[in-house]
Parts: structure tokens; C-alpha cells; sequence
């Protein structure tokens, strides 16, 4: 798979992402099951090639190994974006996983930004604590340097409306890298 390759290495986790922006799934492993669900969801969903491979410090929590996953591939995604010249920029989806309906909007401008509305009805799903979910595409959009508003309209499984909402993202991002007829989506004449 070409394209990008980032390696984030700390006392707490050891992180190495392959993303390009088109292509197939590759193996994700990180040792969070649900958090590799998400993340096949969102390379299927999204068109991408990613292979996320981790080790962390899971006798802890997953806390940081989520967020060190969110912060890499936030990085590899703003580097294959290079000067993002010629880019729809904006994208938005509305994603229904059965009961579950959530949006997600994106704009690629080196904006960073993050904004998460809704709650979960449980903790965990599984072994996987929800709180998660913000924490990981808080990390990516700021690392991705980039704005990311998600969303959780209503649900009853809390794991659908996980579901629902990283499906949201892929639209969303998808939309966004879309090509763009003319030049930079600014008045400002880049992004």
C-alpha cells in the first residue's frame, strides 16, 4: 500500500500508521478490539488503505494506546494531505446503524477544531469505555489539523451509535477529499 507511514513511539504506547487516501483495508491491530471495529469501519466505509499496528500499556486502560492511535493517524493524514490543493474541503454525512442516527461535518481547512454532542447510554461496550470515542477523534481532527463536528442524534445501543458515528466520519471525509473542479475551496486562494 503506498502512501504515508508515521510512527508514534512513547513510554506509554508504540504506534505505526499506513494511511493513503485511496484503497483497501490493511490489518489493524491494537490490542482494543472494539477500537479496531471502528477502525475498519472507517478505512472500509472511508475508501482508505490504513493498517494501524500498536502496542500500549492496556494493564492500565486504553486510554492512552486511543489516543496515541488518534494523534498518529491525525499526523499521517495531515502529511498525505500535503498543501490540500484542489479538495472539496467541506464534507458532512448523517449515518442511521439501525436505531443509531449520528452526523458528522468536516472542513480540511488547517483549522483545528473539535466538537462532540451526545451521550452514550452505557460506560462500556464490551471492554471499551465510550469515553473513548471523543477522546480519539478529538486527537485525530487535531492532529489531522483540521475542524470535526460529530454529533450522536439518538440510539439505544450504545455500540450502534459508535458504529454510526465512525461510518459518519468516513462519508464525511470522503466527501471532503473529494477533487474539486476548480482551484483551493478559499477566497483566501489556499487552504
Amino acid at each position: 500500500m503506498a502512501g504515508v507511514e508515521r510512527l508514534r513511539k512513547t513510554r506509554e504506547t508504540t504506534v505505526r500508521v499506513k494511511l493513503a487516501l485511496s484503497g483497501r483495508p490493511g490489518e489493524i491491530r491494537t490490542g482494543v478490539g472494539f477500537l479496531d471495529h471502528m477502525l475498519e469501519l472507517l478505512a472500509y466505509h472511508g475508501g482508505f488503505g490504513l493498517s494501524v499496528q500498536a502496542e500500549g500499556d492496556l494493564q492500565v486502560d486504553a486510554h492512552h494506546t486511543v489516543e496515541d492511535i488518534g494523534i498518529t493517524l491525525g499526523e499521517a493524514l495531515a502529511e498525505a494531505l500535503g498543501e490540500r490543493q484542489g479538495l472539496a474541503r467541506y464534507g458532512e454525512a448523517t449515518i442511521p446503524m439501525e436505531e443509531a442516527l449520528a452526523q458528522v461535518v468536516v472542513d480540511l481547512a488547517r483549522r483545528p477544531f473539535f466538537r462532540f454532542e451526545g451521550r452514550f447510554p452505557t460506560e462500556r461496550v464490551g471492554l471499551f469505555d465510550l469515553e473513548l470515542v471523543p477522546e480519539f477523534l478529538k486527537a485525530f481532527a487535531m492532529h489531522g489539523v483540521f475542524t470535526l463536528h460529530a454529533r450522536l442524534l439518538y440510539g439505544e445501543n450504545a455500540h450502534h451509535m459508535a458504529e454510526a458515528v465512525f461510518k459518519a466520519l468516513a462519508y464525511a471525509l470522503r466527501r471532503a477529499l473529494a477533487r474539486a473542479e476548480e482551484g483551493p475551496r478559499s477566497t483566501k486562494g489556499r487552504l
